[in-house]
């Protein structure tokens, strides 16, 4: 019996099969990148008038990106035609900030599978249940902050949260834990 090529083998062909499935699962998946003060700032009129009460354009960018502004605040943004196009970049791009919790947390279900990372790598969980998320098991006190339901991963108890409050902090267990990017701070 002849050998098989290495490229030509059973294995190999799986393998390729499964490069492929993956690869077509991926091109599905929409990649969310977190906007920044300087990404906003090039969708603003850069004209620093300071009609919306700030100094200049890029401080409004700021206060944009930490929630302390809307977008209606720029004046020239809202009533210069020229100026069309950017706002509605920008209304997109401010969507996911304005709609996040108030310890900046976004979830997004479409890509979230349920696979529980977030909940045992989240600090809180685990002093809140040691013998149960701590060891991977589900949290089934209220004391948790995220709890997977129905297979999607859901924010529980937010006040918890160490990002929240006057001594927060910027801890990232759970987005650093997160493979398919559902969590996310803004």
């Amino acid at each position: 019996m002849a050998l098989e090529k290495p490229f030509e083998s059973r294995t190999m062909k799986r393998f390729a099969q499964t490069i492929n499935i993956i690869d077509s699962y991926l091109s599905q998946i929409e990649v969310l990148v977190m906007v920044g003060a300087m990404e906003i700032y090039m969708l603003l009129p850069k004209t620093n008038c300071k009609k919306c009460g700030v100094p200049t354009c890029m401080a409004f960018a700021v206060g944009l990106l930490g929630r302390e502004k809307k977008v209606d605040e720029c004046t020239p943004l809202i009533e210069e035609k020229k100026y069309e196009a950017k706002l509605k970049k920008l209304r997109e791009v401010m969507a996911p900030i304005e709609n996040a919790s108030e310890t900046g947390l976004i979830i997004h279900p479409e890509k979230c599978f349920g696979c529980g990372n977030c909940v045992v790598a989240c600090p809180v969980n685990v002093a809140a249940e040691p013998t149960r998320s701590a060891v991977g098991l589900g949290p089934q006190s209220d004391k948790v902050i995220l709890r997977v339901e129905d297979g999607v991963v859901v924010a529980n108890n937010l006040k918890e949260c160490r990002r929240f409050g006057p001594n927060k902090t910027l801890c990232n267990a759970c987005t650093a834990t997160c493979p398919s990017k559902a969590i996310e701070f803004v």
